[in-house]
């Protein structure tokens, strides 16, 4: 086999429509051989080549007589000493990190350890067993795609609607996607998912894991499966399992998926974990970075370099500090959007990415490099602002430009739909846009992403039927997933036939949608919550790659008409800009009558006074949005008025009437000429403005109104008849 010089740049396999040019960073190595295979499974290589050229450690050659789809991987020379960090072992293949494609899965046994696993010094004497044979391998992909015109749909953020989903589990029991697609991301842009996506009015998906990861090795051994995919080794390969075929055509599949979406105006939005590998602590296996060069890729002990530093419970975590380290993150982040066309990234236990000597920092290179960069900055930047290290809470420190999982929306909104005191004042900075937690740093109101159940604990399902977590099912005596959940079952258990009880659950279902869809801020919603999806207790399926996680796509009357009224209040937020504004509300005056963009109303209809925000024992509210507090303009700068809207919150076990005549503290409101329409009510009836023009909200219920201004009375529609319910909604 002929073999040239070749290039350091770019790192990874790069096929030239000629040949193939190899080039693999270690500072630390002092020999790199490239080895070549003939299948997925061989041990023995078909060809070994010494790389002899290095260029600012990078190791690399050229080699003509290589084509597409040529498996490979390397064998890394140094010495092994645990005491200083390194840990080469040549005997163990090892995975391209710059690998556009990889085929294969791990076969565990104990040739994937670089050391001599049970002996009394197990991190210090090397074993030279080859790993070849149990070890996926790198693949040359075709980089070339025809994209044709496809474009982002670049979906301004205050009209985003993101739907969280796994690329498996919401496509593989679906009746109408085609068998052979099912669990693919072919079948994920198939047109039943397309059509039910839209439907709904997401504008994003946001895909969990889908980089090539790791099968656990004590997962295997009980029959169960990495699920979520949270266990990385490949940062630029999109994982094979979700193909029809491999050999590489994982990558053209990935493409037509995004394509697909584009055409359909969705954005693709991918989980991304950059925080550590599936390599684990120092005790585990050999499979590419540790290699390679575990000083330059892993955070180690200061005090002692045979251990690791671990942010993110898992044993590892990558090393931020060094400059080939980030520059690995930022060619697979900038690789993402520029070959594979996608919208954004929702980092996975983000602190630990700005963590520099210790504590996550603002200014870290991080976050320098993103806000630089042309590309990346461009693009739609989400952070879980929490990882498992010292200080790791960091909901509202990440700088301007990214948005957030908002935790603390999260636990306010079940704290307050399960009736616990204390809430109203939290529960109305979260409504509106948790300027309290975003506006300091000059963020606005779609910094908050706005969740209340995500792939991680229970279902929007299990959240309003189990108090307790069962878990019993992932092998380890429930003593996994978390244990404070602010859940409530309504009166039993889990499943019941208890009409009482099931009517509770779907009430609370939709007050929780409603909120979620009337919040300033970014909704987001888990897949399948749209159709009451459970996974039966568990609320840790990491694990669970079976019925517990596949959505059940089989509608019974309830789940249908929970679905109806999710399509009805993302249609509602979608058509009114008060309710999606882009900066945080002032509560100040917005018209000449003297009207404020946002009043808060106690149950008489006054505005909330201070004494009023210290009552404990309050668990009602009201949010009047004036139709000029829209911030939103149209092509030429004009602005978008929106409708006045007047959304009732009560949290209480019994009805509550509220008096809507006594707003009068607002110039064009009742009774100033006008009425109130009621829209959406979560109760499930109809509601209706009494002669003294209050209305009731039944208990654990939303109501929205929309104000009707007198001049419109005349041409609009008989209130109760706009009303949607659980039973309106079904019918239409």
């Amino acid at each position: 086999m002929r073999i040239w010089q070749g290039r350091p740049y770019p790192l990874g396999a790069t096929w030239d429509g000629m040949g193939v040019n190899f080039a693999l960073f270690s500072e630390n190595a002092t020999a790199v051989e490239l080895c070549l295979y003939s299948g997925p499974e061989e041990a023995i290589e078909t060809e070994k080549i010494w790389l002899r050229e290095r260029t600012n450690q990078i190791w690399h050659c050229y080699l003509p007589d290589v084509r597409l789809g040529q498996l490979y991987g390397y064998r890394v020379h140094a010495p092994y000493e645990p005491a200083r960090g390194h840990r080469f072992n040549p005997a163990k293949m090892v995975l391209d990190p710059y690998a556009k494609a990889i085929t294969g899965q791990v076969k565990w046994d104990d040739s994937v350890f670089a050391y001599k696993v049970g002996g009394s010094q197990e991190d210090l004497e090397p074993t030279d067993a080859n790993s070849a044979g149990a070890m996926p391998k790198s693949v040359v992909a075709d980089a070339t795609f025809a994209w044709g015109d496809d474009r982002s749909p670049q979906t301004p953020w205050n009209r985003t609607v993101i739907y969280e989903c796994h690329v498996k589990g919401m496509t593989f029991k679906h009746p109408d996607v085609p068998e052979n697609l099912r669990g693919t991301y072919l079948g994920l842009c198939s047109d039943p998912i397309l059509d039910h996506l839209k439907s709904l009015g997401v504008t994003a998906v946001e895909l969990l894991p889908v980089h090539h990861f790791i099968n656990d090795r004590h997962l295997v051994e009980k029959g169960l499966t990495n699920y979520w995919g949270y266990n990385s080794i490949g940062f630029f390969a999109p994982e094979a399992r979700y193909a029809t075929a491999g050999g590489g055509q994982q990558v053209e599949e990935f493409k037509r998926m995004v394509r697909t979406f584009h055409a359909a105006g969705l954005e693709v939005i991918l989980d991304v974990v950059y925080n550590h590998t599936a390599e684990g602590n120092h005790l585990g296996p050999t499979l590419c970075f540790r290699g390679i060069d575990n000083v330059a890729y892993y955070r180690l002990m200061p005090d002692n370099p045979r251990m690791m530093q671990d942010f993110t419970g898992t044993g590892n975590s990558l090393n931020m500090q060094h400059p080939r380290t980030l520059q690995l993150i930022m060619d697979s982040l900038r690789y993402w959007v520029s070959d594979m066309h996608v919208d954004g990234f929702r980092f996975d236990l983000a602190p630990a990415l700005a963590r520099e000597l210790f504590e996550m920092d603002r200014l870290s290179a991080f976050f320098d490099i993103i806000l630089q960069d042309p590309q990346l900055s461009q693009v739609k930047l989400i952070a879980e602002p929490w990882d498992v290290g010292p200080g790791g809470y960091q909901v509202g420190n990440f700088p301007v430009g990214w948005a957030e999982w908002n935790g603390k929306y999260r636990d306010t909104v079940r704290k307050f739909w399960k009736g616990e005191p204390g809430q109203i004042p939290e529960v109305a900075s979260r409504l509106s846009g948790s300027a309290d937690i975003y506006q300091w740093t000059q963020r606005s109101a779609y910094a908050s992403v706005n969740f209340v159940v995500a792939h991680d604990g229970f279902t929007l399902h299990d959240l309003v039927s189990y108090e307790q977590k069962h878990n019993e099912a992932n092998g380890e005596n429930s003593q996994d997933g978390n244990n404070d959940n602010i859940s409530r079952n309504w009166g039993a258990e889990g499943d019941t036939d208890d009409p009482a009880i099931l009517d509770a659950r779907y009430r609370a279902m939709r007050s929780f949608l409603a909120t979620i869809a009337f919040s300033q801020g970014v909704p987001m919603i888990s897949h399948g919550d749209e159709i009451a999806r459970t996974q039966k207790g568990n609320n840790n399926t990491y694990c669970q790659d079976n019925e517990t996680t596949w959505v059940n796509w089989e509608l019974d009357d309830r789940r249908r008409t929970l679905l109806a009224f999710a399509r009805e209040v993302f249609a509602l937020r979608h058509a009114n800009p008060v309710l999606r504004r882009r900066t945080f509300f002032r509560g100040e005056v917005v018209s000449h009558e003297g009207v404020k963009d946002l009043t808060w109303i106690k149950c008489d209809g006054q505005e909330m006074s201070q004494q009023d925000w210290g009552n404990t024992d309050a668990h009602c509210l009201g949010m009047l949005i004036h139709g000029s507090a829209t911030d939103e303009t149209d092509d030429r700068g004009r602005p978008i008025v929106g409708d006045t809207m007047l959304l009732l919150f009560n949290a209480t076990e019994e009805p509550v009437r509220f008096q809507l005549s006594a707003m009068d503290l607002n110039g064009d409101l009742p009774g100033n000429g006008g009425t109130w329409s009621p829209v959406i009510e979560t109760a499930g009836r109809s509601a209706a403005l009494a002669e003294d023009n209050s209305i009731e909200v039944p208990g654990h219920s939303v109501l929205l109104l929309r104000f009707v201004p007198e001049e419109a009375g005349a041409a609009t529609a008989e209130p109760d008849s706009t009303v949607v319910t659980s039973v309106g909604s079904a019918d239409r």
